[in-house]
């Protein structure tokens, strides 16, 4: 096999690599560290692996056993050849476009784009029709990256990890890691025979069994690879080898994984989701996690700018229950009004009709009259008046069993041609134009009305593997989770400077996509756990923590000792109060003032910073042993601030931070109230906790 070495592109603190199999005219696109020399692809018996992975309804599937495991390197590869490489640089971005043709008539462009400075890539492609006939795709990934680890010569014997993050409602993020040998991606003897470990989630709730991220560890040299998938619908990675290559890919989820075709008529065009592509040398897998979540950091920066200082929410949800009123959110304003806080969400229940639970009722969106005889103009302008942005809470997917909306069935979703319905919901048909008249008026109308600055949009149900349309389930899914995107994108257009949040049963949205859309995001339904600062710790390797809204429930017959631990969960991310607030005594609202005081004066480094981890791995959320540290240094790294948590099991004598730099740090402020001892030993924190189920937070400056 003849392999040319097409083209080199610097991309800042990287390198992309371009082969081309001058026999096939198949082209492999690696990434590399800068730094590194260009490796030699005689390293490995390898083939070229396809940057364009496709599959065209027709042509021969791939062979190797890969049936029901894998669509890659099929037919419709192997029709593309190479055409030509143009790399554009204007406008402080850097374009790579790799362009290849079918001689049917196809013609298919891998994007790479790269803003200057960033350390993360756009990847993407383009799949256009440029034949008499109509194509129908079967798969179509949004990148691919060969040759794996190419510092490696051979198979990479014990030096390979997959690194993937799991989800489940309620405890989000959880890390997972594996030896490729674990997973059966070692090459076989005769280097025949597909390896593929295809994972990913289907349904309209992106991240409800895995996060669309995979970091790929060469142990031997300390290099990362990572991908993450900007979709909000069914996705797919998957990591794959024939070889001694190991190949890694992900979009949409194909045909098999997730139920997806899609026909392209003659002349048009469909492009796939966008990825988050990096690779980087000498850090550690959390560092590069985090890494990856930099990617959201010019997005959310054009938010709001009321946003950036990081203002704190209250939402009234874990204080009425789904039973908002006008009587009890005065008392709630009455008590809160003077603690510094931003914004004041009344959420689900303001539409509810007599006794029948919120969560069956959303869809008419009428205001209710046994909670707000008087309307609702009245709350609001009690919100502003205690010097709160009000915010409400919508469901723009989702219609409950006990509303009108739920009877529309014109305007709802099918699924083989029946009303597409679960335990108690449907779903808008997003496509429909009537639809979007509906919500307009139903959710801009009233934020145009009441004046409200903030919206938290709500979905608590997954339709699973699509709906009713010409092409498969799995477009219809995806066609509609667009117009979902779409309809927020043209609130933010209607209703400028608007703070939107997004939230999915907690945080069962958590992609690049919608995080991009939203100024946060709800981190978890947790909200009154013990778990809470584990599931928040997760988040930092898939978002920024400033975008990451975190509750701190508190209850009237709540400790001292258990309002700091919840206090300091919160310190993770965004604080979001809730719970018992007109019911607390003085030394309970004392805590908590101090936790709020506390929060603002970390507010920049939770905004702009960068953490590190401590603690034993954490094996139980629900019956949590042990101890985790976050420390969370600035940007500068002149000021840090520390959220220790200690949990059950045997109390240690002591816990030790490592603190980074050679500099001396001091402590500045301690919350706590168990009396644990804490000081600095040269460049180490020592921890002495007194107390399981405690949280000690410190701010700290050199």
């Amino acid at each position: 096999m003849a392999t040319d070495l097409l083209r080199v592109c610097e991309l800042g603190d990287m390198k992309a690599l371009f082969f081309l199999d001058t026999s096939t005219r198949l082209v492999e696109m690696m990434l590399i560290p800068s730094g590194m020399e260009t490796p030699e692809w005689s390293l490995k018996d390898q083939r070229i692996d396809s940057m364009i992975q496709v599959k065209l309804l027709g042509d021969n599937y791939p062979g190797a056993y890969s049936g029901g495991i894998s669509l890659r390197q099929s037919e419709s590869v192997y029709s593309l050849e190479f055409s030509d490489i143009k790399e554009i640089d204007r406008d402080n971005r850097k374009t790579i476009i790799v362009t290849f043709t079918d001689k049917r008539g196809y013609k298919a462009k891998n994007y790479l784009v790269w803003k200057h400075g960033s350390k993360t890539i756009e990847s993407y492609v383009e799949y256009r029709n440029k034949s008499p006939r109509p194509v129908t795709l079967e798969m179509l990934s949004s990148f691919s990256l060969g040759g794996l680890s190419p510092f490696i010569e051979g198979g990479g014997h014990e030096s390979l990890k997959v690194h993937r993050i799991r989800s489940v409602w309620g405890m989000e993020g959880r890390l997972e890691s594996n030896w490729i040998e674990d997973l059966q991606l070692e090459p076989s003897w005769a280097k025949w025979g597909a390896r593929s470990e295809r994972f990913g989630q289907v349904g309209s709730m992106p991240t409800n069994k895995f996060f669309p991220y995979l970091v790929i560890e060469d142990t031997k040299n300390n290099i990362f690879w990572g991908a993450r998938l900007a979709h909000n619908a069914s996705w797919q990675m998957e990591v794959y080898r024939m070889d001694e290559g190991l190949a890694i890919s992900g979009g949409l989820a194909d045909r098999e994984f997730g139920h997806w075709m899609k026909t392209i008529k003659p002349g048009e065009v469909f492009t796939s989701p966008r990825a988050i592509l990096s690779v980087c040398q000498g850090t550690s897998l959390d560092d590069f996690s985090q890494r990856l979540a930099s990617s959201q950091i010019d997005k959310v920066n054009e938010g709001p700018l009321k946003e950036q200082d990081l203002p704190i929410v209250f939402n009234e949800y874990c204080s009425t229950w789904g039973n908002p009123s006008h009587e009890n959110i005065i008392k709630i304003l009455e008590a809160i009004k003077d603690k510094g806080l931003g914004y004041f969400v009344i959420d689900c229940g303001w539409f509810k009709e007599g006794d029948k639970p919120w969560d069956i009722m959303m869809g008419d969106y009428e205001i209710s009259k046994e909670l707000f005889p008087e309307g609702l103009k009245k709350t609001v302008e009690a919100i502003k008046d205690a010097g709160l942005a009000p915010g409400i809470w919508f469901e723009i997917d989702n219609v409950g069993g006990g509303s009108r909306a739920y009877y529309l069935v014109d305007h709802l979703l099918k699924r083989d041609g029946i009303t597409l319905t679960t335990a108690t919901r449907r779903f808008w048909d997003l496509n429909d134009p009537w639809v979007w008249d509906y919500l307009h008026e139903k959710v801009i109308g009233m934020i145009k009305e009441y004046g409200f600055s903030y919206l938290k949009i709500d979905c608590n149900d997954t339709m699973g593997i699509g709906c009713d349309d010409p092409d498969s389930l799995g477009e219809g899914l995806r066609k509609n989770a667009l117009s979902s995107y779409k309809f927020i994108e043209m609130i933010k257009e209607e209703v400028p400077d608007i703070v939107v949040e997004n939230c999915a049963s907690g945080g069962s949205k958590l992609e690049p996509l919608m995080i991009g859309a939203t100024s946060m995001s709800s981190f978890s339904d947790a909200h009154e756990c013990e778990e809470i600062p584990v599931i928040a710790a997760n988040l930092h390797r898939v978002m920024l923590p400033r975008q990451s809204q975190i509750w701190a429930v508190i209850r009237r017959n709540d400790s001292l000792k258990r309002i700091v631990y919840t206090m300091a969960s919160t310190f993770l991310g965004r604080m979001c109060l809730s719970g018992d607030v007109t019911d607390l005594s003085k030394d309970q609202w004392d805590v908590i003032d101090k936790g709020i005081g506390l929060y603002k004066r970390i507010a920049p480094i939770i905004k702009d910073g960068h953490t590190y981890w401590f603690g034993p791995k954490i094996k139980s959320y629900r019956v949590l042993e042990g101890w985790q540290g976050i420390l969370r240094v600035g940007q500068d790294g002149r000021r840090a601030y520390l959220v220790i948590h200690v949990f059950n099991g045997h109390l240690p004598d002591e816990l030790i931070i490592d603190l980074p730099g050679s500099s001396k740090w001091e402590i500045e402020e301690v919350y706590d109230v168990t009396g644990a001892r804490v000081f600095i030993d040269k460049t180490r924190l020592v921890c002495m906790p007194k107390e399981n189920m405690s949280a000690i937070s410190l701010i700290l400056k050199r």
